[in-house]
């Protein structure tokens, strides 16, 4: 999982031993779910998706926190598959919505019937 989560990281770099601890400490979660794609046993993709109860939904949602696919792989419906299945994963959590952020896939969401919703903004600690 590391060299695909470095690899997605345009903004920050992914430090290897803080991803360990965070990726078990996701694994343990509950309200986290983590889809991977492979081929002739690699990891050529996945999702990460948190679930969590807002107002404003009145109720769960699934929030994608990541979603990447091996450029090399790109164009094979994989993300697509992905985020189907992760879609899949929060209706039966009861989800009223899934919602993301993104900076580089777009037309990507847009294409699957995502629209934009809001501007996200952060704050480095």
């Amino acid at each position: 999982m590391y060299p695909l989560a470095k690899s997605l990281a345009t903004s920050f770099e992914v430090n290897e031993v803080d991803f360990s601890s965070v990726f078990n400490a996701l694994l343990e979660d509950n309200n986290t779910d983590l889809l991977v794609a492979e081929l002739n046993q690699q990891l050529i993709g996945y999702v990460f998706i948190l679930h969590h109860s807002a107002f404003y939904a009145n109720g769960v949602i699934g929030w994608v926190e990541e979603l990447f696919v091996l450029e090399e792989y790109r164009g094979r419906h994989i993300g697509k598959r992905l985020m189907e299945e992760a879609e899949n994963l929060s209706k039966e959590r009861g989800a009223k919505l899934v919602a993301l952020a993104t900076r580089r896939a777009a037309e990507f969401y847009k294409a699957l019937g995502y629209s934009e919703s809001a501007t996200y903004f952060k704050k480095n600690f």
